[in-house]
């Protein structure tokens, strides 16, 4: 009798194996659907504009660095080693430009956002008013950086390069007031490694003095799903107000706590970051020094902080966590079934068994496929509801009393409560799912606390109509 418990206990361990594969399929299909989603942002960013990152203003001196060097010029190898070497000058002409970052930059922008579609597919896309101001401290001839002391240093004309990702997202031609001067801003940053923007020419400068220019601009910059900022200043504030409720702030640098407010109407946040606390001035001098001829750097080598425009609830990573609790579902189902038999040696055929793991486990499909259309919270009601009601009335004839049935249904349904709070609570998920496990085992050690296991497998097999007549 023994023997065929166990082989009851192996077919049922295997069924809940069985029904992982279409589990898998699940899987796979939710994978598909995220990079459908990820294809219509693809799709509607090239069709309009991608995300931002905005770099600067950043004042550019180029300038030209004259010296003559002293060259040593080893003999003719063919001539007599007697012959010394000879000394020849040399006169170099070198092309240099000194990257100067602003002393203090304050940047307020509003940000609108509205979503656009691909199919079922929505893509939230944002609309910014950025206003800058702030001053730079212009350095003098001397002040140049160069190879040799004694060389002479001819300035060229400086400009204004501010490094936009996506140019398609200017709504505007912006002006900049540098020092009660307006000058329009042109296509193209005049850098070599970050050539997407804009600049504004300055023309010829004197200097003969270190000065403090103060300058302002606005900018109106279309993009999608996120905002990127990099702190160029020495001192750098950026607030950012926006009408939308569910910002997610991400990179180096996290909004500063007293000036942090999020509600239902939007949000409303400051960065105040200084020099000391970011590497971006010598990172974007390093990368521009290396870049010899116009190239594109990777934007991921500087400092930078971000906001990003997007749903709370991403249905697709929401649907791909819940799988893969599909299993544990699966197991504790199976698990009570087997105890029934046990305590009620009421025969359930592994048929049985299998469907009600397949009902189980078409709950996750439908959950994905009505999220598309609805709300997350009332796909998971819907698709929850439907898979209780479905396994509840099949169990009324599989168990033989709607009693029975009723009780399997609440544990189905505190089961799917217990999975909406999993998936809601991501942080406390790995203490929420052991507590859960811990109940349940604690249950079925309570329940079958006076089972003699030695005598259980002679009512395993034995049909309820011939247990009556024993």
């Amino acid at each position: 009798m023994q023997k065929t418990l166990l082989i009851k206990a192996l077919i049922v361990f295997a069924l809940m194996l069985l029904i992982g594969l279409p589990l898998l399929m699940i899987q796979e299909t939710i994978k598909e659907r995220m990079q459908f989603r990820q294809a219509a942002v693809d799709s509607i960013a090239a069709d309009s504009v991608r995300e931002q990152t905005i770099i600067g203003p950043i004042l550019v001196i180029p300038y030209v660095e004259q010296y003559d060097e002293r060259v040593d010029i080893a003999a003719d190898k063919d001539q007599k080693s007697s012959v010394p070497a000879r000394t020849e000058v040399r006169h170099r002409v070198m092309q240099r430009r000194l990257l100067v970052y602003p002393d203090k930059l304050q940047q307020n922008g509003a940000i609108e956002t509205d979503r656009r579609y691909r199919g079922i597919h929505q893509v939230l896309v944002y609309s910014g008013q950025h206003a800058f101001k702030g001053d730079f401290t212009v350095p003098s001839l001397a002040q140049l950086p160069r190879k040799v002391p004694e060389a002479r240093i001819t300035p060229g004309a400086p400009f204004i390069a501010l490094s936009i990702e996506d140019v398609r997202g200017i709504r505007n031609i912006p002006a900049i007031d540098w020092g009660g001067r307006r000058i329009e801003f042109e296509q193209g940053t005049g850098l070599f490694a970050f050539r997407s923007g804009l600049h504004a020419p300055l023309g010829a400068m004197p200097l003969a003095a270190p000065q403090q220019v103060a300058f302002s601009f606005d900018l109106g910059l279309d993009g999608i799903e996120r905002q990127h900022f990099v702190p160029v200043a020495k001192n750098s504030q950026i607030s950012i107000r926006s009408n939308w409720p569910h910002p997610q702030f991400g990179g180096r640098f996290l909004p500063s706590p007293k000036n942090r407010q999020i509600d239902a109407s939007g949000f409303n946040v400051t960065w105040n970051i200084s020099s000391l606390a970011t590497n971006a001035q010598t990172q974007l001098s390093g990368i521009e020094a290396e870049f010899k001829v116009p190239d594109s750097a990777p934007l991921g080598q500087v400092d930078r902080f971000s906001v990003g425009f997007i749903e709370p609830v991403n249905i697709y990573s929401q649907s791909d966590r819940a799988t893969k609790y599909g299993l544990l579902f699966v197991a504790l189902t199976f698990a009570a079934f087997f105890i029934f038999e046990i305590l009620k040696s009421l025969p359930i055929h592994p048929v049985q068994y299998l469907l009600v793991g397949l009902a189980l486990v078409l709950f996750f499909l439908l959950l994905v496929g009505l999220a598309e259309h609805i709300a997350f919270r009332v796909a998971y009601l819907i698709a929850s509801g439907a898979c209780i009601v479905l396994t509840s009335f099949y169990l009324s004839c599989v168990l033989g009393s709607a009693g029975r049935a009723i009780g399997f249904g609440v544990a189905l349904t505190l089961l799917y409560g217990a999975l909406y709070g999993l998936l809601n609570s991501e942080s406390n998920a790995l203490v929420l799912g052991s507590i859960l496990l811990f109940a349940v085992l604690a249950a079925v050690m309570v329940v079958t606390r006076k089972v003699d296991w030695y005598q259980v497998g002679k009512g395993v097999v034995v049909a309820p109509a011939k247990a009556h007549e024993q």
